[in-house]
């Protein structure tokens, strides 16, 4: 055989093999941060079935100073399935079925991706299913969105061998931030936006300060103003930041890297400005090094929405690992 053809040969078998390799693979995940894609008919979403799902997955979001939903939803009718809705990280398929039931499918058509389908019967078993399984739901989104935004996030990251050697921590920080005010045991990270700017602060008090404390949020509070007291002030004078007394914090106990977490999201105001906004703060009991690392995020946006602004802070902050 000519040694030419042969060589044609192999290259059109190579080429249709990578090809035929690359059509395996599976699409990937489109959208922005929070939103679903809610594929269910017009007749469904108009009426108490819709009412449930708007209730649920656009509730306000806790700890902002002002409305916004939890996640933006985009409805389509079923027979738009096909095309690019597939692609959405998080999409939600509800329809009549002969039988009740409620599925989630991992990367179904594209990654990552989490399709949730619910069908049943009848409106009220299709409302029952959303009602029982919307905890389950809501986690598994809000995980994948942070994921999500981590990936963005690592694109262009900052040069944190400072943080590492001054709290023994390293963390994933997108190149936007810069040093804006660097103590001992104490970081403040700062990103100006159009609408304002983001601050991440880093710093640690004894583990006596909160852990054996039963006024644990009093006592994050009280911390938290302190700190503003020493480094965050406003152009006025006695223009400190605060935790805004008019709004009760939220707090909860989680686990971040591994290690109790008390995680409190609520409203700052600079005292005697007309400057505040929401914050969220994680006080990690790092037995470990004996002490309560600290790890807050805040923002200044008056004139745009900011619940990405603080999942970008959430995201940055869970990136989080205590190195031994």
């Amino acid at each position: 055989m000519n040694k030419n053809l042969i060589l044609f040969l192999l290259f059109a078998f190579l080429f249709f093999s990578c090809n035929k390799k690359n059509d395996n693979l599976p699409r990937k995940a489109t959208g922005k941060i929070n939103t679903i894609s809610v594929i269910i008919d017009d007749q469904l979403w108009n009426g108490e079935i819709g009412d449930s799902i708007r209730n649920k997955f656009a509730s306000p979001v806790i700890g902002l100073p002002q409305e916004e939903p939890l996640f933006t939803i985009n409805q389509y009718p079923v027979k738009l399935m096909e095309g690019f809705m597939s692609d959405s990280r998080t999409i939600i398929v509800v329809k009549k079925a002969e039988i009740n039931k409620f599925e989630i499918k991992k990367n179904q058509y594209a990654s990552p991706q989490n399709v949730f389908h619910i069908s049943g019967k009848t409106n009220a078993d299709i409302v029952e299913i959303i009602e029982e399984n919307t905890a389950k739901i809501i986690q598994i989104i809000k995980d994948t969105e942070i994921v999500e935004n981590q990936r963005i996030n690592n694109q262009s990251l900052l040069n944190t061998q400072i943080i590492a050697k001054e709290f023994n921590i390293a963390m994933k920080i997108p190149s936007g931030y810069l040093y804006a005010v660097q103590t001992s045991k104490f970081i403040w990270l700062k990103k100006e936006i159009v609408s304002g700017n983001t601050s991440i602060l880093i710093y640690q008090v004894p583990i006596s300060s909160i852990k054996k404390n039963l006024n644990r949020i009093g006592n994050i509070i009280k911390m938290r103003d302190s700190i503003g007291d020493m480094y965050i002030h406003g152009t006025e004078p006695d223009s400190q930041m605060i935790t805004e007394e008019g709004y009760a914090p939220y707090f909860f106990k989680i686990k971040l890297d591994g290690k109790e977490t008390f995680e409190t999201k609520g409203t700052w105001e600079l005292k005697n400005e007309f400057m505040s906004g929401p914050f969220i703060n994680y006080a990690i009991v790092d037995e470990q090094h004996d002490r309560i690392l600290v790890l807050e995020g805040f923002c200044y946006s008056p004139s745009k929405e900011e619940r990405d602004l603080m999942h970008e802070l959430e995201s940055i902050i869970k990136s989080i690992h205590i190195l031994n």
